[in-house]
């Protein structure tokens, strides 16, 4: 049994957001790429954070309407932070996303559909799966009143219908600033198919949010729905 107990502890920390990718030393890397946010100012932007930002990235870079999806860090008072940073919980932010989205085509409410019913679990307070820390924390970081009041009618109408059991914990506080985070972590998903992580936590959220918003794919995803 202690046996069983030390093996199920490595494979839950080799399994967490970032501990996957042997390949990165963690110096030259860990270096913040605001370039990454160049030519999108023409787009509205939601700010999101709901676990490890490989998978809430992939998922909203399926979603029709949305131009582009930057993995980063906000929701913390310290200036550009580092993942090594963020990660090891030596600051208050929490790994999110800005998502640049064509308003014309998906509104911010969709968005946050989405955001509550599919790429994340919004009842599990500084957790997402084997991610455990306030870093992984689930926040909806608002721009404007009407996005606040948005956001709240949403967690009162999904705790009314007793979706998941247990009340939602999401943060929702007033968006202040976002740091993109550094380049290895962009498009994560893609780029890593093989990865552990991606196969067996990122994988099956991308396909549950799929399946659920078929309307909602860009066409160039609607064939890998199973």
């Amino acid at each position: 049994m202690k046996y069983m107990l030390q093996l199920l502890a490595a494979l839950l920390v080799w399994a967490a957001c970032g501990t996957t990718d042997n390949t990165i030393d963690g110096s030259a890397a860990d270096v913040p790429r605001p370039e990454l946010t160049a030519n999108l100012a023409e787009y509205d932007t939601a700010t999101f954070a709901g676990g490890c930002f490989w998978c809430t990235e992939a998922v909203f870079e399926r979603v029709e309407g949305v131009r582009a999806v930057v993995s980063g860090y906000s929701g913390g008072s310290e200036p550009n932070p580092t993942y090594k940073q963020v990660a090891n919980g030596l600051t208050t932010h929490a790994e999110a996303i800005n998502i640049y989205y064509d308003s014309d085509v998906i509104s911010y409410k969709e968005l946050l559909e989405i955001f509550f019913l599919a790429a994340h679990d919004p009842t599990t307070l500084n957790r997402q799966g084997p991610d455990v820390g306030p870093q992984y924390r689930s926040a909806v970081y608002y721009r404007t009143p009407s996005e606040r009041k948005l956001t709240e009618e949403l967690i009162k109408k999904i705790d009314a219908s007793d979706k998941y059991g247990q009340p939602i914990v999401t943060e929702v506080a007033a968006f202040d600033a976002f740091y993109p985070a550094e380049d290895y972590h962009q498009n994560y998903y893609e780029l890593n198919p093989q990865s552990g992580y991606i196969q067996r936590v990122s994988r099956p959220k991308v396909e549950k949010f799929m399946k659920l918003y078929q309307d909602k794919l860009k066409p160039q995803y609607r064939d890998e729905v199973k």
